[in-house]
């Protein structure tokens, strides 16, 4: 079948895709997993909500950054000696974090995890790249999510019977062992997809001058913003759920990760549309149903929520079908915003994913000041995440049509095809 062509090298394209995404699932194990112990954490390090939460905000907001010094270097050295680099600071990070004595030394190691980890949300997206664009790296994309879309259904699980066995420190015992066998599975198996005589010397110059060709490029920006404020919604979920669900509706730890899986799985599973709608009624449509989509959902929950009607049933109704629309959004944003820059994929991609991961990490900062352990103000900011991505998804789309010839307008196609 086409999409499971093999690699030059011999690689079956099934056999890397499942490698990516268990590389890419590492990220989000670091975060699902750890999610029904926080207020463990709090308790334990006697620390209150908001600082429990920054070790959350902590890690993404090096996700981002670090991901500026991936993708640049991975276009000079190639694929595989970066994700060495992140995955061996990932371990010892981990190591770290089940050893903090305190709040604050748990945060610090989170920003060294955070580091290591971005090297998993640069490279397989660049290993896509590599190896295709437009519907078909859509297509590789959606079976590197399929194996993400695990992590959100056991992670929080797997966490809550960690906290059976031990307390909270066991649970970054086990993300230092699963980051190990991740570098393991690099070595052995991963092949290097970008070739000596296409790759380019990094030094300020080239990065000055590519990431300026990116900033001033108003698609690729305003494609990477409609999915940064979506992906920021996801992240406030993210970051409030676990309090919102034990303090106000009384879930436990197993009844907390069985509520956010449900969650969760909407934004992944959906996510396996995004290749087949793009090739069939094109990306910018996608991008565009789904965004009003997202905006629509959320605005209805806000209104419910303001009207005192937001039950725990009502709060995982809405959130699972906005997530749903998110989950269409991201992975489609990313690889149309990709998509004319294969030339400087790893930094194109280190460039969005920083974009992304810190608008979050701002809206989660933003979130802590007004939360109060209730469900109004995680609602409320996600759906100003929502609106927001909506007013620059319209803009964005509008200045794509624009660009387009005009009997092409309508046609099932991204930039490039």
């Amino acid at each position: 079948m086409r999409r499971f062509r093999t690699l030059l090298d011999g690689t079956p394209m099934l056999q890397t895709a499942l490698i990516l995404g268990l590389l890419s699932a590492v990220g989000p194990v670091a975060i699902d997993m750890y999610l029904p112990a926080m207020p463990k954490i709090a308790a334990g390090l006697g620390a209150d909500e908001a600082k429990t939460q920054l070790t959350l905000a902590a890690y993404f907001a090096a996700f981002g950054v670090a991901q500026l010094i991936y993708g640049p270097w991975s276009d000079q050295a190639g694929r595989k000696l970066p994700l060495y680099t992140g995955l061996t600071i990932f371990v010892v990070a981990s190591i770290g974090c089940a050893l903090s004595p305190t709040i604050s030394w748990l945060i610090a190691f989170r920003i060294l995890q955070g580091f290591g980890g971005a090297v998993l949300m640069v490279l397989p997206r660049a290993v896509i790249r590599d190896m295709h664009a437009g519907p078909d790296a859509m297509r590789l994309m959606a079976v590197v999510m399929l194996v993400i879309s695990v992590s959100p259904m056991l992670a929080p699980l797997a966490g809550s019977v960690l906290l059976i066995i031990g307390d909270w420190r066991l649970i970054f015992w086990v993300l230092g062992i699963a980051a190990g066998l991740s570098l393991l599975l690099t070595v052995t198996a991963l092949p290097e997809t970008l070739p000596l005589q296409r790759r380019v010397r990094v030094n300020p110059s080239t990065l000055w001058s590519g990431s300026k060709t990116l900033f001033r490029d108003p698609i690729f920006m305003g494609l990477t913003l409609v999915g940064g404020f979506g992906f920021a919604g996801f992240m406030v979920f993210i970051a409030t759920a676990a309090f919102v669900y034990s303090e106000q509706f009384g879930l436990g730890p197993m009844q907390f990760s069985l509520a956010f899986a449900l969650n969760a799985v909407g934004f992944f599973a959906a996510g396996q549309l995004a290749g087949p709608l793009s090739g069939r009624i094109g990306m910018p449509r996608v991008i565009r149903w789904a965004a009003v989509g997202f905006a629509g959902f959320m605005a209805l929950l806000l209104g419910i929520a303001l009207a005192g009607k937001a039950t725990l049933a009502v709060i995982i109704a809405g959130l699972f079908l906005g997530n749903a629309c998110l989950g269409v959004i991201v992975p489609t944003t990313m690889v149309m915003a990709l998509d004319p820059h294969g030339e400087n994929a790893g930094l194109a991609s280190s460039l969005g994913g920083t974009l992304h991961v810190l608008s979050g990490a701002v809206i989660v900062v933003l979130t802590g000041l007004f939360f109060d352990g209730t469900a109004l103000p995680m609602i409320a900011a996600i759906a100003l995440c929502a609106l927001l991505a909506l007013a620059v998804a319209l803009v964005t789309l509008r200045s794509i049509d624009r660009s387009l010839p005009v009997g092409s307008r309508a046609a099932p196609s991204s930039r490039t095809l």
